[in-house]
């Protein structure tokens, strides 16, 4: 199945210049969707990964079936305030400014080996934010998965020291 044919691109949103991939007509397909979280599982299995975690928000919407296909838990890296408990946090860079990220603190145990989930790889500021939050909590992150890269962002060379694994990739 080619997955890429399941992904609207609509021009100019949200703003003039951009090519916005719109996964949400992959998401209502349930083959495509399911065919997503079985390449990623596979991709990934035997690899020694202990727990799921996905980046909001889009993230939870792939990292939760991917847990439960490959039977593992799922943990939640979410914009500021929207974690009812104990959180670390971790700023990064925009292009125009700052936003943050957090994890609650007891989202794994130290050394636990974590494959962060996210629907876009782009310049890979977020993922990279993720990354550290994960360092943080004493995790190693054995893999990166995302359904679409846009390759010319440069996102995998930012962070070509982990395994990275995308389904769609944009070129242009």
């Amino acid at each position: 199945m080619d997955l890429k044919e399941k992904i609207r691109v609509i021009p100019d949103f949200p703003k003039p210049g951009i090519s916005f991939k719109d996964i949400t007509t992959l998401l209502k397909d349930a083959e495509a969707l399911r065919e997503t979280v079985k390449r990623m599982a596979d991709y990934f299995r035997g690899r020694g990964i202990e727990m799921i975690v996905g980046v909001e928000s889009r993230g939870f919407i792939l990292g939760a079936p991917l847990a439960c296909e490959m039977g593992l838990g799922f943990a939640l890296i979410r914009k500021p305030k929207k974690l009812p408990g104990e959180v670390l946090s971790v700023e990064y860079d925009l292009e125009y400014g700052t936003d943050s990220l957090e994890i609650h603190t007891d989202s794994f145990a130290p050394g636990t080996k974590v494959l962060v989930v996210d629907d876009l790889l782009a310049t890979g500021g977020t993922i990279a934010a993720a990354i550290e939050l994960i360092h943080k909590l004493g995790g190693e992150v054995a893999g990166l998965a995302f359904l679409i890269e846009l390759t010319y962002l440069g996102g995998r060379e930012r962070l070509e020291e982990y395994d990275i694994f995308s389904l769609v990739r944009y070129d242009e």
